[in-house]
């Protein structure tokens, strides 16, 4: 079971690594975030889009691995441009 959830953190880290850095690709953040932040950004990005989605009737539980790449990357762009907006950077 230990081996199970090292991976399953391991995957979160990966998975929202990735989805925060094409996050910041498209919301032209890159160059401020390292990967320590992409990370973070992808992983609230995947709640984020996970919730957004849910309020609009949208199934995220069964969508699959593309799907929830997509979730997070929408999610994380929501958060990116939610945080531009309040600090005021362009």
């Amino acid at each position: 079971m230990d081996i199970i959830l090292g991976w399953g953190i391991l995957g979160w880290i990966i998975f929202g690594g990735i989805a925060g850095w094409i996050a910041s690709k498209i919301m032209s953040t890159d160059a401020q975030q390292g990967i320590g932040l992409n990370i973070v950004v992808g992983i609230i990005g995947g709640l984020l889009g996970g919730w957004v989605l849910s309020l609009l009737g949208v199934d995220v539980a069964g969508g699959g691995l593309i799907f929830s790449m997509l979730t997070a990357i929408l999610g994380a762009c929501i958060l990116l441009f939610a945080v531009k907006a309040i600090s005021g950077r362009r």
